[in-house]
This record gives C-alpha cells, sequence and structure tokens, in this order.
C-alpha cells in the first residue's frame, strides 16, 4: 500500500487503518489480539486507532505493540470515564491522556481525538485549553474531534482540531466534497487530516433480510433506497471490496479503519486495500446513487 499524508500534519499514514475495537473485548483471547495488531504492522497497515472506551484495547496494544512502536501512527479517544471526575472537562481529557500513555506504554501518542461529544462541549475554554495543554507538553503531536453533522462542523471551526475522524462509506457520503457535490463537509477541512471510520458500511450485505436492532440496519435500509428495483444490479459478495476501494478513494480521506476479530478478514483487507480506489467510473456510480438523498440522510454516530 502506498501510504497518505494526514492532512498538515505530516504523518505519514496506511490507505488502510486498523480499528482496535475488537481486540478490546474480553472475549477475545489475548494470542489473538497480539496476532492481530502485530499481523496489522507486518501487511504495511500502519495507523491504529483505539479508544479508552474499548475496554481492553489500549491495554493490549502497549502489552503487543509497544516494542514496536516506531513502526506506527497511535491514535486515540478520551474525554470521558476518567475515575472521579466528570466527564468533558480539563482533567478528564489531561488524565485520560495519562492513562493511556501508562497502558499503552508510550512516551508519546500522536493523534488524540475527543470522542464524539457534542457541539457544546466544544465550546468550553476548560475542554480546548486541555488540548492544547497535552500538547505543549510534547506527549501529544496533534489533536483532533470524532464525530458527525453539526458537531463536526463546530469542531471544523476550532484551531484546535487538526484531524477529524467521521463516517465515510458508500451509505454515508454527507462529508464528501468533489466534483460531484462540492459543498460537503470536507469543502471546509482547511488542511485538517481525515480518518473516514465505517468505511464497510457496517458490512450491511451479511443480511438477506432487514437485521432489526443491528448495528448495519440503518446502511440496509439506506442501500435498498438506494438501489431501489436495481438491488440485483451489484453482486453483494462483491460489496465488500468495492465498498473499500470506494472509501479509502474519497478525496481528503488519508486513511480508512477497519476492524475485525479475524486474522483471514485482516488479511483480506489488506489484499483489497492495496488493489487502490476505484477507477473513477465505479466511484461515479457509487456517487450517483448517493447524490438524490444526500439533503435527508445525517452521518451516522
Amino acid at each position: 500500500m502506498k501510504n497518505n499524508i494526514l492532512g498538515l500534519t505530516g504523518l505519514s499514514v496506511s490507505p488502510l487503518g486498523f480499528g482496535a475495537g475488537h481486540i478490546g473485548s474480553p472475549d477475545m483471547s489475548e494470542q489473538l489480539a497480539g496476532t492481530l495488531i502485530n499481523r496489522a504492522l507486518d501487511r504495511g497497515i500502519n495507523f491504529i486507532d483505539t479508544a479508552r472506551g474499548y475496554g481492553l484495547s489500549e491495554e493490549r496494544i502497549g502489552r503487543h505493540l509497544s516494542w514496536r512502536r516506531n513502526d506506527f501512527i497511535l491514535s486515540t479517544k478520551v474525554g470521558y470515564g476518567v475515575d472521579g471526575v466528570e466527564d468533558w472537562t480539563y482533567s478528564a481529557i489531561v488524565r485520560g491522556t495519562e492513562e493511556a500513555l501508562r497502558k499503552m506504554k508510550t512516551g508519546y501518542i500522536d493523534v488524540i481525538l475527543l470522542h464524539s461529544c457534542p457541539a457544546a462541549t466544544l465550546q468550553k475554554e476548560e475542554v480546548l485549553r486541555a488540548l492544547e495543554d497535552i500538547k505543549a507538553r510534547g506527549t501529544v503531536r496533534f489533536t483532533g474531534y470524532s464525530g458527525e453533522n453539526e458537531d463536526l462542523d463546530a469542531a471544523l471551526k476550532l484551531s484546535q482540531i487538526q484531524v477529524v475522524e467521521t463516517s465515510v462509506n458508500i451509505c454515508d457520503q454527507g462529508n464528501i466534497a468533489d466534483s460531484f457535490a462540492p459543498q460537503g463537509r470536507f469543502s471546509h477541512l482547511g488542511g485538517r487530516g481525515v480518518i473516514a471510520k465505517r468505511p464497510l458500511a457496517n458490512a450491511f450485505w451479511r443480511f438477506s433480510e432487514q437485521p432489526k436492532g443491528n448495528y448495519g440496519e440503518e446502511y440496509w435500509l439506506r442501500w435498498q433506497e438506494m438501489m431501489g428495483n436495481e438491488t440485483k444490479k451489484i453482486d453483494q459478495t462483491t460489496l465488500d471490496e468495492k465498498a473499500l476501494r470506494f472509501s479509502i478513494g474519497v478525496p481528503m480521506v488519508s486513511t480508512a479503519i477497519v476492524g475485525t476479530g479475524k486474522v483471514e478478514n485482516l488479511e483480506l483487507n489488506a489484499v483489497i486495500a492495496a488493489k487502490g480506489p476505484l477507477s473513477p467510473k465505479e466511484y461515479k456510480y457509487f456517487r450517483d446513487l448517493w447524490l438524490p438523498h444526500s439533503g435527508s440522510w445525517r452521518g451516522q454516530v
């Protein structure tokens, strides 16, 4: 895979990133967790994305990857869940960062993101001061925001936000700014780096019928509406490849993070990403399916 530069940060990141949510599950063995994240690096995936809310994830990254710290770019999310501290305060952000450094056994974190907080939180002076202070200490290289819709709009107005993480996939295209829809949110980036989450649209094609209550239900419904009576035109078995190659080919997206609990899926995703973006014709096809709905479908948090 040919690396991309993450906006104006200068960080060189693989177009396919590793979402470390699955490895945080206590149901996953320690051996499998270590195998997955080391195999990701072995396959050229150099961007690891985690969060303090992902169970054992940060701890396992420290246990299994600290010896390879120079081989990858590390991102985590903070702002909540610190014992004895109110969420979305100065202390929650600073102490959360300190705990992440300790758990992941590293002297620095490349990117710290505020984790899907509302726009009102982004107006708090202590929150912005915390972002500035963790950078000034030299243990965090860049700060940013993970979120959607109006909250993302608010984040993009702040100088403290150098990186954003947001949903980008064939069924969630509201942020995209390109020749087909120049006014998407990415037109307001101002050089910020973009991490695309959910590039596989929660793999909605796994379900032959509406998966009520499942994480992928909204995207399943959107796809039915996008395709209308033409759902047979695309072979569902090829959608995993087309979806991933669509997301990594979106202008301004530097890396698209995919999580998995299976080594074989990791290997497959690496092979797909190495093929590069879709052809212009295929990319346009998926944009054309989305654009009639662009005014009504919101980004999925």
